[in-house]
């Protein structure tokens, strides 16, 4: 076994470790996961470009972890060694791909009791970005959201097929946009009305519907171009998108002038779609323990359920990563470790 206190990656008095038997690997918006039972791989949202100072190669991928806890730091109070938990370790730390991980205390939570290790790593990083873009920016809650009718583009990914389930877990209406072959995964989650958007009519069928409460994309591109005519005007609307010109911006200008622009970009759009009546956002995956105390809640009471797609050996990590970059994803892809 690995001692964790003899590499660089050690812990620190706020972080403990994980042993991870198992892995899985998982495609939504480009990320990866791992932990005791599975890890994830996310391709488009595991910016293995972006470097903190100091960070050479080899990079580690992966982003979710279920697992045990091997070690703990001086500072970590909530949690001890052989305890159960999950987590989505941020962007800008090594992924979790590996027999063991460091993370910090307050991006841990416990795992929920109902779920295997494989399952539970599956969810960490694609439900806290979901729960970012519905809760945080989009301040939906199981107070306020009875009846909202809630639209999701790309609802057959792991994002979308975890916002279908929070969604109709607080009682609201759900228009799921998807591919006819997904159609059957996302009646089963629980949307409410399906629409294929490989039929050619895919506005025509929601012209057909009523507008909307809250718009959730997760597939970008020209989408935001039409699907803002869809919400309901001076009502408090709100469209909320993961796809963001973010990464792409400080690739292209650099940190400083790549965030500028980004500001400046996303200041404009807010501000046009204002006086539209209608209000736009921008959402990212945000890494927190307190928020993932709240899912496992969700899915310990039967509201959320694990939706995984196919399993590999640790040994075909490659095919794995060939399978998620095809895209299409009906949930999760996860690889077994040990």
């Amino acid at each position: 076994m690995l001692n964790p206190l003899s590499h660089p990656g050690a812990p620190r008095d706020d972080c403990f470790s994980f042993y991870l038997p198992w892995t899985r690997v998982q495609r939504g918006r480009g990320e990866c996961a791992g932990g005791y039972g599975a890890t994830a791989l996310n391709m488009k949202r595991d910016p293995l470009h972006i470097k903190t100072k100091g960070e050479e190669f080899p990079l580690t991928l992966g982003r979710d972890v279920s697992g045990v806890v091997m070690e703990c730091g001086l500072d970590v109070r909530y949690f001890k060694p052989g305890d159960e938990v999950w987590a989505a370790v941020p962007p800008w730390k090594q992924g979790t791909l590996s027999e063991f991980v460091v993370v910090s205390g307050n991006e841990v939570s416990l795992k929920p009791k109902s779920l295997t290790h494989t399952q539970a790593a599956s969810l960490p990083y694609v439900a806290l970005t979901a729960w970012s873009a519905i809760h945080k920016v989009g301040g939906l809650n199981d107070k306020n959201c009875t009846g909202k009718r809630v639209l999701i583009l790309g609802a057959s990914g792991g994002v979308g097929t975890f916002a279908i389930q929070v969604m109709k877990a607080w009682a609201a209406h759900v228009t799921a946009v998807c591919s006819q072959d997904a159609s059957e995964l996302v009646r089963k989650l629980g949307a409410d009305d399906v629409i294929d958007y490989r039929s050619g009519n895919m506005e025509e069928q929601l012209k057909s519907l009523k507008p909307f409460d809250f718009i959730l994309d997760n597939v970008g591109g020209s989408t935001e171009t039409w699907a803002l005519n869809f919400l309901k005007k001076w009502s408090g609307a709100t469209y909320v998108t993961l796809v963001t010109p973010f990464l792409l911006n400080m690739d292209r200008l650099g940190i400083a002038d790549g965030m500028l622009q980004t500001g400046v970009t996303m200041g404009s759009k807010t501000l046009k779609h204002f006086w539209q009546g209608v209000h736009y956002r921008w959402a990212f995956f945000m890494a927190s323990g307190l928020y993932l105390d709240d899912i496992a809640k969700l899915v310990d009471e039967g509201k959320i359920q694990p939706v995984i797609e196919k399993t590999f050996p640790f040994s075909k990590v490659p095919e794995a990563f060939l399978k998620v970059e095809r895209g299409h994803a009906r949930g999760k892809t996860v690889i077994n470790v040990i």
